[in-house]
Parts: C-alpha cells; sequence; structure tokens
C-alpha cells in the first residue's frame, strides 16, 4: 500500500469527533483524491503531513516542541517523504527526529485534523496535518542535538505558553483517549 493510499484509507475510516472535524476530514479526502501528489511537500498549494503529541502512558505529561519558526510549543511533525509507507510511519520518524525517543507507540487512529497557513513553507497553502498519538514510556526523556528546537516536558493539565487553540484541542483529545474519559 502506498502513503496516499493509506492516508485515504486512514480518513475515509475515521469517525470525526464534531462537524468541523468532520467538514476537515471531507475536504483532506477530496484533496488526495484530486492530488496523487497531495502527500508530498512539492504539492501546491496545499499538502498533507503527519504529527505526533508524545505523551506519557500514564497522560501525566506531555511533551511539546519549541518550533522556531512557528515561535511557539507545538506537537512534534512535519512533511511525509516519498519512502514513508503510511501516516503512522511518517508521523513516527519526525517524533524520533524532534525528540531522539526511540520505540514511541503510534496509535493509527488519528486523534485530529489541523489545517492551518504555511507562508515559510508554502505561501497562500496549507498543511492539512493528521494528528495522531505517540505514547512514551512515563520515564522517557528526550536527547536532542543543541541546533535542534528545543523540547520540554509538560504537565498534562498545566498551561502552556506560547501554544495554539489546536495544539491544546489535540492535548485534551490525547488525554480523554489514554484516560479513557468519555467524549462530552
Amino acid at each position: 500500500m502506498t502513503l496516499h493510499a493509506d492516508a485515504t484509507r486512514t480518513l475515509a475510516a475515521w469517525t470525526a469527533p464534531d462537524a468541523g472535524q468532520e467538514r476537515l476530514r471531507v475536504a483532506y479526502l477530496a484533496h488526495l483524491a484530486a492530488h496523487p501528489d497531495g502527500m508530498l511537500r512539492p504539492c501546491r498549494p496545499d499538502h498533507v503531513t503527519a504529527s505526533a503529541l508524545v505523551m506519557t502512558a500514564d497522560a501525566q505529561r506531555v511533551l511539546l516542541v519549541r518550533h522556531r519558526k512557528a515561535v511557539m510549543w507545538l506537537q512534534t511533525g512535519g512533511h511525509c517523504e516519498a519512502d514513508d509507507a503510511s501516516l503512522v510511519d511518517a508521523a513516527a520518524r519526525e517524533a524520533l527526529e524532534e525528540t531522539g525517543i526511540a520505540g514511541l507507540q503510534v496509535d493509527p487512529d488519528p486523534l485530529r485534523l489541523s489545517r492551518h497557513a504555511v507562508p515559510f513553507c508554502s505561501p497562500g497553502g496549507h498543511h492539512l496535518d493528521v494528528q495522531l498519538l505517540a505514547v512514551a514510556p512515563v520515564d522517557a526523556e528526550p536527547v536532542v542535538a543543541e541546533d535542534e528546537d528545543p523540547v520540554a516536558w509538560f504537565g498534562v493539565d498545566d498551561p502552556v505558553e506560547p501554544t495554539d487553540a489546536d495544539t491544546l484541542a489535540l492535548i485534551a483529545a490525547a488525554r480523554t483517549r489514554l484516560r479513557g474519559t468519555p467524549r462530552p
């Protein structure tokens, strides 16, 4: 199965948690149907990306990256590459690259979708981000090179600043999934 086929299958099978997420799911599927290269960075103006929110298995801590370009704390993630076999592979690769934590368990069922402008990547374009959950051991510690974006653990219920509403919604969705809390 190709990366494009995996993303299409994953999104077609995903049950969105609300009407806004359903609209994004339908839009992502339309994008993929219209663009055979829709998973890759050269696709303009929009392309699908994969990200993973790294959370400890006890759902107590979340690991975020202080992205230099966005100037805020966000989940790991980025562009899919031609040799990624699936969204899970792309998200796992990005999480490993950004945190240095090997063996993260990536849940193949998306948490959320986020369509956001990326003027530094594709002026006028968007990342169509498929956001997954990566579970880390409770005692996992990141290992990043000095020239990489900094990473830090945050208490899952603690305020994170600066960040954005999408990241806060993603943290809440991950907390709900790992703690088994019913959705409102």
